[in-house]
């Protein structure tokens, strides 16, 4: 079976999606039989260290493959990829190939279901996947069961044509050791015991929420944890992103941090804070669970899915839920172990070589 997968996002700044694709194609080709091909397009071969903020591709591949990518999208002439069983597309490839049968994965449904915290253009984005891709495709995954069931309903797509296919998480959450937690806490200097916030800074993120909630804690709380936000600005209004610059009230922004830190960084926290408005899957919950770190997160769209009984699940849009929620939590010892080793166990369910294994057999299955 040969399977080509879009993977524009490799050459863009992104990212959970291009997490995904990094670690998937890299999956699928380890777990590939040996009769199997996995191909990436529009460009072949390799790519080089993920990294969120720039392509992972040189400057003239990047050009060369993105060049490609538009032509194909304005043209909408018919074209093939001789001998191709499976097109998986990102998205971006609104004019697939002929003749092979064509897949995609639904990441979320978020530009639906609230489109008034994003762009315009990521709204209009999804919209067209949706109507040029998701509705026609022959097979679709799905990253969660919340995700699959958004699909169906908004999309009105057939529920047998969507697959659930859990994300991994990368091996290095499992094997984090001590020396990582240190190095990681020295590079950023992370002198004070923190509680994490991890993520692109937008408005599903609730970063505002989670900060005011923060500064409701009691004295003694805040005095002993300081609140670390960690990842790149993305589409967040002015005030927040200037009371995130502004250093205050016991608050640290480190801007974007390395694929490579992490795991260090997420198992130093004393927990992981995540209250987002929605997700289709939730990456850091399922990083701090693999590295034994309490999480508090949402009790909405597939958070609770995928953080089981081994997080504390509150109301994203109740601040003294929240503030509760943190406070029980960085006030017990005891409940934070009793989550981190209860989340270490539920982490095992997302492993990326299992995701490779169910994708393959998904694409068999479309494929006939």
């Amino acid at each position: 079976m040969r399977i080509a997968i879009d993977a524009t996002p490799l050459l863009l700044r992104s990212a959970g999606v291009k997490s995904y694709f990094h670690y998937w194609l890299a999956s699928l080709r380890r777990e590939a039989a040996q009769q199997d091909a996995i191909l990436t397009f529009p460009l072949r071969g390799g790519f080089g260290e993920l990294d969120h903020e720039r392509s992972m591709a040189s400057l003239p591949r990047t050009v060369a493959g993105l060049a490609m990518m538009h032509g194909l999208n304005v043209s909408r002439l018919p074209w093939t990829l001789p001998g191709l069983d499976i097109f998986h597309t990102s998205g971006h490839c609104r004019n697939p190939p002929r003749r092979a049968k064509l897949t995609a994965t639904i990441h979320d449904m978020t530009c639906w279901t609230m489109p008034e915290l994003h762009s315009q253009a990521n709204v209009a984005l999804a919209h067209r996947f949706g109507d040029a891709i998701a509705r026609r495709a022959d097979g679709l995954v799905a990253v969660s069961e919340s995700t699959r069931r958004d699909a169906i309903r908004i999309l009105g797509l057939a529920p047998e044509r969507i697959e659930v296919v859990y994300p991994g998480v990368p091996e290095p959450f499992f094997a984090v050791t001590a020396a990582d937690v240190h190095a990681a806490r020295a590079r950023y200097k992370l002198e004070r015991p923190y509680l994490l916030s991890l993520g692109t800074v937008e408005p599903r993120k609730n970063i505002p929420g989670l900060l005011e909630a923060y500064s409701q804690l009691s004295p003694s709380t805040r005095e002993e944890y300081e609140l670390v936000v960690a990842g790149p600005i993305g589409w967040a209004d002015r005030a927040t992103v200037a009371r995130l610059r502004s250093m205050a009230e016991g608050v640290r922004y480190l801007g974007y941090v390395p694929e490579a830190d992490l795991p260090g960084i997420t198992a130093g926290a004393a927990l992981l804070a995540y209250p987002s408005f929605y997700e289709g899957f939730g990456f850091p919950v399922a990083q701090a669970m693999a590295v034994g770190t309490a999480v508090l997160t949402s009790n909405v769209s597939s958070l609770p899915e995928v953080a089981g009984d081994a997080a504390l699940l509150v109301d994203p849009h109740s601040q003294a839920e929240m503030r509760d929620g943190l406070e029980r939590l960085l006030t017990s010892p005891a409940l934070r172990e009793r989550l981190g080793g209860e989340g270490r166990l539920r982490a095992r369910l997302f492993r990326w070589q299992t995701n490779a294994r169910r994708s393959l057999e998904w694409f068999r299955k479309v494929a006939g």
